[in-house]
């Protein structure tokens, strides 16, 4: 399970220890500037090394872990708890997350009226 170089790409990492659901998703947070190893923006290829910080922006919250082991393949999520130590805010609770608006299936374009009222709700 542990690799034999020191040094393994922050993609396949991140997929690797369960951070994100596909490693085409990791690489697209990577290119997307949504994965930061010790502060730096990084590549999909960069290289990752124990020890180093990774935060990932992915589903609306932050994920800051330090990496404590290196992994190359997909492994369980107990076993993937223990190549990272987790320092994550913990998320918001749910009552604070804004509701959007939801308009009913079908009902077409909103009017001027509801159009105003959905602008003065977002605070536009």
């Amino acid at each position: 399970m542990e690799s034999d170089e020191g040094s393994v790409r922050v993609d396949s990492w991140i997929w690797s220890v369960r951070l994100t659901k596909t490693r085409a998703l990791a690489a697209a947070a990577c290119r997307a500037g949504h994965v930061k190893v010790n502060g730096d923006r990084v590549k999909p290829a960069q290289a990752l090394r124990p020890g180093d910080e990774v935060r990932v922006f992915h589903d609306g919250r932050e994920r800051v872990v330090v990496v404590s082991r290196l992994v190359r393949k997909r492994v369980g999520p107990a076993p993937a708890a223990e190549c990272y130590v987790d320092n994550s805010p913990p998320p918001p609770p749910r009552a604070e997350i804004p509701v959007a608006a939801v308009r009913d299936r079908g009902a077409g374009r909103p009017t001027k009226r509801e159009r105003r009222d959905l602008e003065r709700l977002r605070g536009l």
